[in-house]
């Protein structure tokens, strides 16, 4: 069994030798671990991926060979998840939706303390108790127009705040760019990129001017072509990114084949007063968000990569991040960057059509001074041309 599993790492191009393949299998005869899935999972990718920048091949190709494996680390929350499991779905008619008002800020937060202090079991459907279904704006799984998700998957994004650790896999920067018009992009970015500089050998016509002059040699030099721009690429990752993940690492993959000199980061969805560059580690390895704006110089352009499609409260109002209490509000931290870096702009994976329905995204908007763009052949050409000059 495990012959055929070896060859499915190989499939998924993760440099896994036999040697290794060796020591797993040795490491079972002598009993290390139980007849577990979770523990095989933990000894086969210490044993076989030897650098962390494999761990997402590793676990696509293990999921896809145990059937449907997708994450087997428990992440302990604060609230047990055996009350949020997905038990009732309730379809409202538009009536009755548009009936359910929306609470403020404030009420929203002192509400939701309440409830944790009053509700002694778990709940399912319903308006007021935290549980699953129903109309309540605590829990998961029910229809509000504005709420705590606590637990489980979204279903309407409008969620402002989520009470739940998730781990977000990093984007794949040796994804092969799958689309004409994202290598017509790459093009666009080369040019962008580079810059004459030194002088160097022109072979071809230095034959010919040499052949030309009856063998004596007539050496011909042209300026070098050197990659001398400097990209800062911030990217939003999880949540409602899931959806655009494909095409942001196309962008990815460009990105780092063609800029010489790229920093990247992630957030989730604003930037507040710390980023991450692993998101399997982001909350024990932060980078503080001062920290980039005072190790990078105005040099560098700023790219932000993300949707923008959020609730206004994570943008606006200190403690509004759907994650943790920010004592500052991301739109402050928003305009520190750009103000820090100059040559900036903001690529939306969103299609631009919707962008007038989403209040947050005309919140970035203006921000960004509206610079904005589009994450298409387009939206990338008018994004190099002002980061260009």
């Amino acid at each position: 069994m495990l012959i055929d599993f070896f060859y499915t790492l190989r499939t998924a191009k993760l440099p896994v030798s036999v040697k290794e393949f060796l020591t797993l299998l040795e490491a079972l005869r002598a009993g290390v671990i139980g007849p577990s899935v979770d523990e095989f999972y933990h000894l086969a990718r210490m044993t076989l991926v030897k650098d962390e920048a494999h761990f997402d091949k590793f676990d696509r190709a293990f999921g896809a060979y145990f059937k449907g494996v997708e994450m087997l680390t428990d992440f302990g929350r604060e609230i047990p998840l055996d009350w949020l499991r997905k038990v009732l779905e309730r379809e409202l008619s538009p009536e009755e939706k548009a009936a359910i008002e929306k609470m403020g800020w404030d009420e929203l937060m002192e509400t939701l303390k309440k409830r944790l202090e009053e509700q002694k079991e778990r709940h399912e459907g319903g308006s007021k108790w935290i549980g699953t279904g129903g109309t309540s704006p605590f829990g998961h799984g029910g229809t509000n127009p504005q709420g705590i998700r606590i637990g489980g998957p979204g279903r309407h994004k409008s969620a402002v705040k989520v009470w739940e650790q998730r781990a977000y896999r990093d984007y794949d920067d040796s994804l092969e760019l799958g689309t004409r018009n994202i290598k017509v992009a790459l093009r666009r970015l080369r040019r962008f990129a580079r810059e004459g500089s030194d002088l160097e050998l022109d072979l071809g016509d230095t034959i010919h001017c040499t052949a030309a002059n009856a063998g004596l040699l007539d050496i011909k030099m042209v300026p070098e072509r050197h990659n001398k721009v400097k990209v800062l690429l911030l990217m939003d990752v999880g949540g409602t990114m899931d959806e655009h993940i494909h095409r942001v690492e196309e962008l990815f993959s460009a990105a780092k084949g063609e800029f010489k000199h790229l920093e990247f980061y992630y957030f989730h969805n604003c930037v507040y007063d710390f980023m991450w560059k692993n998101n399997r580690r982001r909350y024990a390895e932060k980078s503080p968000t001062w920290d980039i704006i005072r190790k990078y110089n105005k040099d560098w352009r700023l790219i932000f990569v993300g949707d923008a499609t959020m609730s206004p409260y994570e943008i606006l109002q200190p403690g509004g991040s759907v994650e943790y209490n920010n004592e500052e509000p991301g739109a402050e931290w928003l305009q520190r960057l750009t103000h820090a870096f100059p040559k900036f702009a903001w690529v939306n994976p969103e299609p631009q059509g919707v962008w007038e329905y989403h209040q947050s995204i005309a919140i970035v908007q203006k921000i960004m001074q509206q610079r904005m763009f589009p994450l298409t052949l387009q939206g990338l050409e008018g994004a190099m041309r002002l980061l260009s000059k």
